[in-house]
């Protein structure tokens, strides 16, 4: 760490109330509670690692768009920048605007969820790890000079390149694997399958506009029903099942952008549980933190 980097570090120490170490001080300590992650994202996948991590007593601040459209809401952090607070199994994402707000977040044994696109905020925090689980099938911005690790989330990263290690996100053989050389697998575009359906469990805007819904999470849904417009337009389910996951009443969405999923044979409670996928996911992110942290 730089001389200037450190004296910032230690700057905010006093100005928070609270330590921040540097790596070598970590190792020697092995605190690893001190560790800061600050991860691109708030969706189901972004919220499944950053639940994972905050309850091995990491400090996570998550950062998102201004108005995020997460479909899963049930398990997805990012509802914080609407709600103030979001719980996720235990686990509570609050929403902060200032690096002070993120460490009282992190005194209350919370997450922090910040409105920051670009995760501007690394440069206040200095995060040993940042890990890009924005889910973009591209790497929209994301350097390999942002962290000592850098960790992307499926295709569109090059470890070496954009990262130091990629983790595996395709429903495959590989899914959560840590990825040192190369990249991951490509983009199947086939949606996580559930009772043996695919794309019928997918709901998708039929134009541009705004949708509107009077459907909630966790509703029984019929095939053939419909659950909701984007402007006048109807949006009907292709199956019966549970309404997994639905995106916020009022956002304005463009054609072909998903708006929700349905659960074949799921139930209300399903809906609020992270999903084994998620949880695999989130495992590969774990290991490649301690792979770097307890390096010889």
């Amino acid at each position: 760490m730089e001389p200037e980097d450190r004296q910032r570090q230690i700057d905010l120490d006093k100005k928070t109330g609270h330590k921040v170490l540097s790596y070598k001080e970590m190792k020697a300590n092995r605190r690893l509670a001190n560790l800061i992650v600050v991860i691109r994202g708030g969706g189901e996948v972004a919220s499944a690692i950053a639940h994972k991590l905050a309850r091995c007593h990491f400090r996570v601040c998550l950062t998102e768009v201004a108005y995020p459209q997460a479909v899963c809401r049930g398990v997805a952090f990012c509802e914080a920048i609407y709600d103030g607070e979001k719980e996720v199994e235990g686990v509570i994402a609050k929403s902060a605007g200032s690096v002070e707000e993120v460490f009282a977040a992190w005194a209350g044994d919370k997450i922090a969820v910040m409105v920051d696109p670009e995760a501007s905020i690394k440069d206040s925090l200095h995060p040993e790890v940042l890990i890009d689980a924005t889910m973009a099938k591209r790497n929209l911005g994301t350097d390999i000079s942002d962290a000592a690790l850098v960790i992307g989330l499926g295709p569109g990263f090059r470890v070496g390149r954009d990262v130091h290690a990629v983790v595996e996100t395709n429903n495959s053989a590989n899914l959560g694997k840590v990825i040192l050389e190369g990249e991951g697998e490509s983009d199947t575009g086939i949606p996580l399958e559930i009772g043996g359906f695919t794309f019928e469990r997918v709901l998708h805007a039929p134009e541009e506009g705004v949708f509107y819904s009077q459907k909630n999470i966790g509703d029984d849904i019929s095939s053939g029903e419909v659950v909701g417009l984007v402007g006048k337009q109807p949006v009907k389910a292709d199956l019966g099942g549970v309404v997994r996951g639905l995106i916020r009443v009022g956002s304005k969405v463009k054609k072909g952008t998903k708006l929700g999923e349905i659960d074949p044979l799921g139930s209300e409670e399903d809906c609020y549980i992270i999903r084994p996928r998620m949880r695999a996911i989130a495992g590969g992110a774990l290991e490649a933190i301690l792979m770097h942290c307890n390096r010889g």
